[in-house]
């Protein structure tokens, strides 16, 4: 726990808690399905490994996380307490998208909107897996340039290394510009009309992308005129 607030107040007991550096962030992976320590820090890859531990040994502590052991297999899983954290963590998602909305070039990461992406494709709605997606970001230097994202009939992969396989389409466009596709400041008819985003490969596969790719439920909210 954080340092005492020395106040009887609710807000400032959760927040002994809650606001200590990364620890909603946290629980935003957890909330988000992701249970074992190498995938939170996909999700958080800016957060040290040993503050990471550090916050879910607090997080079990309070009886947030339940830490579950079976071989070498360890999951952090929410317990009661945690999953109500889930309407706190779409709560402050949605204040941001509606008050928050510039992203300065710090808060462009690759790899983070790649894992995000990777983890949210719609299974459902590809026809006929396997499937290789190739992004392509052409601002960017240097191995964070190039992704694949690979959907399976159960699962997909997202790699930084070409996986080798045939690539089905490719998605090229500006760092900035896609992450604001993915957040829901655009969509991709208009990132692509207005030439911020190229979708290349056969027909039928660049129309399926934006559907492969859904926006998540911040997309959704409706910003402020």
């Amino acid at each position: 726990m954080g340092a005492s607030y020395r106040q009887f107040c609710p807000v400032a007991k959760a927040m002994e808690l809650l606001d200590e550096r990364w620890t909603l962030l946290l629980v935003r992976e957890l909330v988000t399905g992701s249970q074992r320590f190498n995938d939170l820090r996909r999700g958080l890859p800016r957060m040290s490994p040993s503050l990471l531990s550090k916050r879910l040994h607090q997080l079990v502590a309070a009886g947030i996380v339940d830490k579950q052991v079976e071989g070498n297999d360890v999951r952090y899983v929410l317990t009661p307490a945690g999953a109500e954290l889930r309407q706190v963590v779409e709560s402050v998602g949605t204040w941001g998208v509606r008050w928050i909305g510039t992203l300065g070039d710090e808060d462009l990461d690759p790899k983070l909107l790649m894992w995000d992406m990777h983890r949210n494709v719609d299974l459902s709605a590809v026809d006929d897996p396997p499937e290789v997606v190739h992004f392509v970001f052409d601002d960017v230097r240097g191995r964070s340039r190039r992704w694949w994202i690979v959907i399976e009939p159960d699962e997909t992969d997202v790699c930084d290394i070409d996986p080798e396989r045939p690539v089905s389409v490719t998605v090229t466009s500006g760092l900035r510009d896609l992450t604001r596709v993915w957040r829901g400041d655009t969509t991709w008819e208009r990132a692509v009309r207005s030439g911020a985003l190229r979708i290349e490969g056969p027909t039928t596969l660049r129309r399926a992308v934006p559907a492969w790719f859904p926006p998540t439920g911040l997309a959704s909210v409706v910003r402020p005129a």
